[in-house]
C-alpha cells in the first residue's frame, strides 16, 4: 500500500490559527492570530480550487492538470513555510502545524497526489461515508456479540457498494431479499449491487 494524506487536516491546523473571527470570539488579542496561518491556508485555498475545476475528469486529466498547475504552488509553498520555520521557535503553534505537514514521513503523502490522478487531494469523502456510523456508535454501544458485529460490518459493506454503484440501497436490498430464495446458487452474483444495477430496474421501495 501506498500512503497518501489529506490536505484537509493539514489546512485545519492552519487554519486554526487562522479564523479571525473564531479566535477574537475566544477573547484572543489579535496579535495572536497567525499571520502565517493566515497566508498559508490562502495558499492551500489555491490547491483546492483547482481540485473542483478538475473533479471527475479522468486520472490521466487529472495528473496532467496537477503536475501543470499545482506542483509549482506545491513547491512554492515548500519553500515559503521552511523559510518561514527557521525563523520560529519550536514552541510556536504554527510552527508545530508546519513541522506536522512538512515531517520527512509526511510530506511525502501530502505529495503524491501530484504524481497520480486517482488520488484525491482530501479524504473528506470516506470520511462522509462513515459519518453515519460515528452519529450512530453510542446508539448501537453493543452489536450483541461478535457474530453481531461480522453482520453489521457486512451489511455497511454492501450498503457502501450500492451508494458507490449510484442505487438506492433500500430499493436494491428490498429486491434482492424478494428474489434470493427463488434464485439458483449459480445466479446469485446477478443480485450483487454492480450487477443489479447494470441487468436489474430499479423498484420504489416500500
Amino acid at each position: 500500500m501506498t500512503s497518501a494524506l489529506c490536505w484537509s487536516h493539514a489546512r485545519r491546523k492552519f487554519f486554526e490559527l487562522a479564523d479571525v473571527e473564531a479566535n477574537i470570539r475566544k477573547g484572543k488579542d489579535a496579535k495572536e492570530i497567525s499571520p502565517i496561518a493566515f497566508e498559508a491556508v490562502k495558499r492551500m485555498d489555491a490547491l483546492f480550487d483547482i481540485e473542483r475545476e478538475i473533479n471527475g475528469h479522468d486520472p490521466a486529466a487529472r495528473r496532467e492538470a496537477r503536475r501543470r498547475l499545482s506542483a509549482p504552488l506545491v513547491d512554492d509553498l515548500e519553500r515559503w513555510l521552511r523559510s518561514e520555520r527557521v525563523l520560529l521557535s519550536k514552541h510556536a503553534k504554527v510552527a508545530k502545524a508546519i513541522d506536522y505537514l512538512l515531517s520527512p514521513d509526511h510530506w511525502p503523502g501530502f505529495t503524491r497526489f501530484l504524481d497520480d490522478g486517482r488520488i484525491c487531494l482530501t479524504n473528506n469523502c470516506a470520511e462522509r461515508a462513515l459519518r453515519g456510523v460515528a452519529l450512530g456508535r453510542k446508539s448501537w454501544l453493543f452489536a450483541g456479540s461478535e457474530r453481531g458485529g461480522h453482520r453489521a460490518a457486512f451489511m455497511y459493506s454492501l450498503i457502501g457498494s450500492a451508494k458507490l454503484n449510484g442505487i438506492d440501497p433500500q430499493a436494491w436490498l428490498a429486491d434482492a431479499i424478494a428474489r434470493i430464495s427463488d434464485m439458483p446458487a449459480s445466479r446469485l452474483p446477478e443480485l450483487l449491487p454492480w450487477a443489479w444495477n447494470a441487468a436489474t430496474p430499479q423498484v420504489k421501495a416500500a
